[in-house]
């Protein structure tokens, strides 16, 4: 099974990779630099967005380039005040070669509000570098780990696409 994931930061790929093995044989997974076409920290509506972008524009390289692939994939990490406080999340999209579409989300972690103007000027990993004396948290463990130092960026980023595999592992059972 050939899967394109929309981003080349190792922990993302391997993140899909146990996600798509939990369910499936012979995972091959690929990597591809595409844009977001959103802030480079992401809020909000954003998140989504820029998932749905990677995996638009991820789409558009593979027919360029004629490439093949059964899941079309890409995880976008953001800050939303939309449940009514500041969280982190992930926001993972997956759509199959048919065109079908699904999303799922990770766990979240609450953001004190004190640092969202900081993380807005910068991003979340900057923040997180700054106060963990780390450097590219996020390519490594991720922030996740600084605060809990149980859970890392790669679980959050394996839990969403397991959330979103939901509509393809159950069948007719578990789609719109």
């Amino acid at each position: 099974m050939k899967v394109l994931i929309g981003s080349k930061n190792p922990v993302k790929v391997s993140g899909a990779k146990l996600a798509f093995e939990n369910y499936f044989n012979d995972v091959e997974i690929e990597g591809v630099s595409v844009k977001s076409n959103v802030a480079e920290q992401p809020f909000d509506d954003e998140i989504l967005i820029g998932a749905r972008n990677r995996v638009k524009n991820l789409i558009e390289y593979a027919k360029e380039n004629n490439i093949n692939a059964d899941y079309f994939v890409a995880i976008e990490s953001g800050i939303t005040k939309n449940l009514g406080f500041w969280v982190n999340l992930n926001i993972a999209v997956i759509v199959d070669k048919n065109g079908y579409e699904s999303i799922g989300t990770s766990e979240g972690f609450p953001i004190p509000t004190r640092y969202i103007a900081e993380i807005k000027n910068t991003e979340l990993g900057a923040v997180m570098d700054k106060l963990s004396n780390t450097e590219n948290v996020k390519q490594k463990f991720g922030g996740v780990y600084v605060l809990t130092k149980k859970l890392t960026r790669e679980d959050l980023t394996t839990h969403a696409f397991i959330m979103a595999l939901t509509q393809f592992t159950n069948g007719k059972v578990w789609r719109d």
